[in-house]
């Protein structure tokens, strides 16, 4: 994958996290869920 296309998909990324996020409890809900996906897939 080339840098100038992954770079935009992280900045996409972080938008949506951001926008998706209105308090720091918020993010920690977020951040836990995006770290459940990945103990997920780690188990698969």
């Amino acid at each position: 994958m080339s840098k100038p296309i992954l770079l935009a998909l992280i900045a996409a990324l972080v938008g949506a996290a951001i926008s998706g996020c209105n308090t720091i409890e918020g993010v920690g809900k977020d951040l836990k869920r995006a770290g459940d996906k990945v103990q997920d897939a780690a188990r698969k």
